[in-house]
């Protein structure tokens, strides 16, 4: 595992709408681990392995963000935001803040107070963040509308092989896709595998459209991360027993494909690697109900990290959960075959 990659993909901001910057740098990542690399005109990322295959397996982990945009300035200077994603706006006051700028980052404080701590209906629009500016003009000297705001926080080691920091929804997942093909590679493969990274999910979905409607896969994974029931959870009743370190997490869900499912938990028995199962009764929110809508329809599947306080300041997963599905998605890529029957009977 490079775990210095890994910690600056999770260092780097990317809000929706604004991932430049960090899908550089997997482009730049993975220059020398594909057959092919390139990036569309939304930014998503595709390396790929054997591009001349007819039968092609698709992984995708999206690397945008939550976060705020700046939507006006007051006459004091304190800009005004609206969200991008779906954040907790009560996570925001008295926290430290980035504001990405066409000239790079400018630091701030969201303005808190007893009656702004005590507002349970806090929204969006109702926070402020302090940058220092005497007033409006000299904010706009610095800030314009539509930058893009993250909390200004760091990636953290924990006990146990566990990580702290914010958005790793869904670095990791991004991290993983293009790892598992690298990993592949060496294993040696007889499809078209194509990682990507994808753009939008937090907000449109509009990456994992681009990317599926031109690969066409036969197959495709969403990998992406999802509640626990441990550690301030979510109810086990929800969804399932899930916990961080246990393993990669496999959906059952009326979308996903069961032959692919099946597949999935074959390659993790041969590997000895442990997974969870979690129920999804409805869409699964991932990138993989983009994809599966696209073209004449792509059977999919789901596998997720397990991750507590998703979409907070301080999101918390695990390093060997990260391998494993990284291990895991190698093996599923190396397991397909160009004559696989995907049809239920």
């Amino acid at each position: 595992m490079n775990k210095d990659f890994l910690f600056e993909l999770c260092s780097t901001g990317s809000v929706s709408g604004n991932e430049a910057e960090l899908e550089k740098k997997i482009y730049d990542y993975m220059q020398d681990r594909a057959d092919r690399v390139s990036v569309d005109e939304l930014g998503n990322v595709t390396a790929v392995l054997n591009p001349s295959a007819s039968f092609k397996v698709m992984l995708a982990g999206h690397a945008d963000e939550i976060g705020l945009m700046v939507s006006a300035v007051g006459s004091d200077g304190t800009l005004m935001v609206t969200e991008i994603g779906g954040i907790y706006p009560t996570t925001y006051p008295g926290h430290k803040v980035r504001i990405h700028t066409q000239n790079g980052i400018l630091y701030g404080a969201v303005a808190n107070s007893r009656e702004i701590a005590e507002n349970k209906e806090l929204k969006a629009s109702d926070l402020r963040i302090d940058i220092g500016a005497k007033d409006r003009e000299d904010a706009l000297r610095h800030v314009s509308l539509g930058d893009t705001v993250t909390f200004d926080t760091d990636v953290r080691e924990l006990l146990n092989g566990c990580i702290s920091g914010r958005a790793l929804d869904d670095r990791v997942g991004a991290y993983i896709v293009m790892e598992a093909l690298a990993q592949a590679r060496e294993k040696g493969t007889a499809v078209g595998c194509y990682a990507v990274s994808t753009t939008g999910e937090e907000t449109t979905g509009n990456g994992a459209y681009f990317s599926a409607s031109r690969i066409r896969p036969n197959i495709a994974i969403a990998v992406d991360v999802t509640y626990t029931s441990d550690n301030c959870g979510i109810s086990e009743a929800l969804t399932g027993d899930v916990a961080v370190g246990k393993g990669p997490v496999l959906c059952n869900n009326p979308s996903i494909h069961k032959k692919v499912n099946a597949l999935l938990r074959s390659c993790a028995e041969k590997l000895n690697i442990p997974v969870q199962t979690e129920a999804a009764s409805g869409h699964t929110g991932t990138d993989g109900d983009t994809i599966h809508r696209t073209g004449i329809g792509v059977p999919f599947a789901l596998v997720s990290v397990p991750l507590r306080y998703m979409h907070n300041p301080c999101e918390v997963g695990s390093l060997k959960d990260i391998q494993d599905c990284i291990d895991l998605l190698a093996e599923f890529f190396a397991s397909c075959t160009p004559d696989m029957d995907l049809k239920p009977f």
